[in-house]
């Protein structure tokens, strides 16, 4: 049986609110004023010392203000960075922990004409106002996450290798045509229950008391759309790839969700030299993942070994869900590649 983590973590929390012109007016109708929890470590206020960054990017349905929450056999994550400091594998750090939830159920941290300009407000807003509030070190940054948080720390690596130090991607999303093609055929069936009306079906979603397992997997699809491929013109931005009678797949609008593959980026030299200035990029995946992820990073790593792409990759036994434990390899891993 797991043990459960009883000591509170020695440093402390603060949390500011961070107006942000990116976020502004998107259509989903979030707001623009998001939370920041920033974790400073023991010691943090008797020392003039600089601490490196790690920016953790929260999954599908999740925010950063509940990976600070107690859980009840393991750790927050300040408890475990808390944790690995006593053991001797990591120094401390300050942990940024944004709220990017949205009203589709998540994110995955790049631009939306719908969701918003996420990727630039964690480039141009988020981390800048961290550092400048914060005894950051220079150019000491990593990000992290898991599924869409994973996601978001590969597309942050792979465009943004001047900014990032280093990256860790645990199950994130790649090959698209296994992780989200088969899902278009029962997310058409739910929205067949609300006359294919996509503003139909959020509108009775927002009235309910919790959301099925059904609908929550059409919305989850509905969130990637706005991602991927938003138009402006429609309801929320949303529009899916295929045909809401036939489920027949559109070609040129399926491009344009694969143009945000990683598989598919990788291919691009500025994306393999974005990676190649790194420090550090760590990626795992469970061997069960339930949305074959396993697959996609499979070929994702096949790819980085064939450009010469320094990195750590890990596979281990378990599936998608509740893998915080890997944060034991990737927060050790990132440390280490930021300090040296």
């Amino acid at each position: 049986m797991p043990v459960h983590n009883f000591e509170l973590p020695h440093g402390r929390v603060e949390t500011f609110v961070l107006s942000s012109a990116a976020l502004r007016n998107n259509l989903v109708g979030d707001p623009s004023e998001r939370a920041v929890a920033v974790y400073l470590p023991e010691g943090y206020d008797q020392s003039n010392e600089d601490y490196p960054l790690m920016v953790d990017l929260a999954g599908f349905t999740g925010s950063g203000l509940k990976r600070l929450a107690w859980q009840s056999f393991g750790e927050s994550v300040p408890q475990r960075m808390d944790r690995l400091c006593r053991e001797g594998r990591m120094g401390p750090v300050i942990g940024v922990f944004p709220d990017c939830f949205t009203s589709l159920g998540g994110n995955q941290y790049i631009n939306s004409a719908a969701m918003g300009l996420y990727e630039d407000y964690v480039l141009e807003e988020l981390v800048p106002a961290v550092e400048s509030r914060y005894r950051v070190r220079p150019q000491c940054r990593a990000v992290l996450g898991k599924s869409s948080g994973g996601y978001g720390a590969v597309i942050h690596g792979l465009k943004h290798g001047e900014f990032w130090n280093a990256i860790a991607c645990h199950s994130g999303d790649m090959n698209f045509d296994l992780v989200y093609r088969p899902d278009f055929p029962a997310t058409v069936n739910t929205l067949a229950r609300y006359d294919r009306n996509i503003e139909q079906f959020l509108g009775a979603l927002a009235k309910r008391k919790k959301v099925p397992g059904s609908d929550f997997a059409a919305l989850m699809i509905l969130a990637m759309a706005a991602t991927y491929d938003p138009d402006p013109d429609q309801p929320f931005g949303i529009r899916l790839p295929v045909d809401l009678h036939t489920c027949a797949l559109d070609p040129e609008a399926w491009s344009r969700w694969l143009a945000h593959d990683p598989v598919h980026i990788i291919e691009d030299p500025v994306a393999q030299e974005n990676l190649k200035k790194l420090d550090g990029v760590f990626i795992d995946v469970g061997v069960r993942d339930q949305y074959n992820i396993h697959y996609g990073t499979r070929l994702f790593i096949e790819k980085l070994k064939a450009y010469g792409i320094p990195h750590q990759y890990e596979e281990f036994d378990d599936n998608h869900s509740s893998i915080d434990y890997r944060l034991d390899a990737s927060l050790p891993f990132l440390y280490q590649a930021m300090t040296g």
